[in-house]
């Protein structure tokens, strides 16, 4: 009885061990976490149009929560991830205790003014109510690109942690709504004008060619989303080879055919 049972427990063991070494990631495989829109679509295109062509096998898993990405890469279930700019890694790698690599920028989700109520940002009266996304990167974002625009001035050395506090003149007496950058598209009829990331404008259908009244600039913005790893993986070759696609020109014509301008390339 007792040689049945050890030999019933080795067999469970060695299936377990094979089911273990089975779930592992294939070393040739490049697997790269991404949030849906826009990055997982960019890396499906790459994917899709680009990579057999390079010499690159690519395997992209979606994540609802973007939260999840950084602990995932750590943790060794990616090679790399896709959907985040350099201060949220810096916010993320301290947080965390890591030291995850931003390897190069690929596009900028430009924040962007809208209103129902107003044609131009000029028109707005005094007292007007604009609302901001309430996360302090991109609030700090929003104040910049209003301040960019002579709608309020900024405390000198502010500007990449301000908040509202920091304003030092606000000609129109402008009231500021922090709220959540998520729920900015559906509460725009509830304002006079609101910031909006370009990813949720994407999904609410403004088109900002047509309708934002102020954009981010492209040029020289910390913003960028970019392609992020390890350490250790930095200047793996297959690294370097999807680098090479996502910044490369068709990707920068797919960009631009894409999202009419609610993601810019780098």
């Amino acid at each position: 009885m007792l040689r049945k049972i050890t030999a019933t427990v080795a067999a469970a063991g060695l299936l377990l061990g094979l089911a273990a070494c089975g779930s592992g990631k294939d070393k040739d495989t490049l697997v790269v976490g991404a949030t849906s829109v826009p990055h997982a679509e960019i890396l499906d295109y790459v994917k899709k149009n680009l990579a057999d062509k390079a010499g690159l096998k690519l395997e992209v898993k979606e994540f609802s929560n973007y939260e999840q990405l950084n602990p995932a890469l750590k943790d060794g279930q990616l090679d790399a991830n896709y959907f985040q700019h350099k201060p949220y890694l810096d916010e993320s790698n301290a947080k965390l205790g890591t030291k995850l690599v931003f390897v190069a920028g690929v596009h900028l989700e430009p924040l962007a003014v809208y209103s129902k109520k107003v044609k131009q940002l000029s028109e707005l009266k005094q007292g007007a109510t604009v609302a901001v996304p309430s996360d302090p990167s991109n609030e700090a974002r929003a104040l910049k690109l209003l301040a960019a625009n002579q709608l309020i001035t900024l405390k000198p050395g502010s500007e990449e942690k301000a908040t509202p506090k920091d304003v030092a003149s606000n000609p129109k007496g402008i009231r500021f709504k922090e709220t959540d950058a998520a729920a900015l598209p559906r509460q725009l009829g509830d304002v006079d004008a609101s910031v909006i990331n370009g990813n949720y404008a994407l999904e609410a259908k403004l088109d900002p060619s047509k309708e934002a009244l102020a954009t981010e600039s492209a040029q020289g913005n910390p913003y960028v989303n970019g392609l992020v790893t390890t350490p250790e993986k930095k200047d793996d070759e297959k690294i370097k080879k999807l680098v090479e696609l996502l910044r490369g020109p068709e990707v920068k014509k797919f960009i631009q055919d894409e999202y009419h301008g609610s993601v810019l390339p780098a």
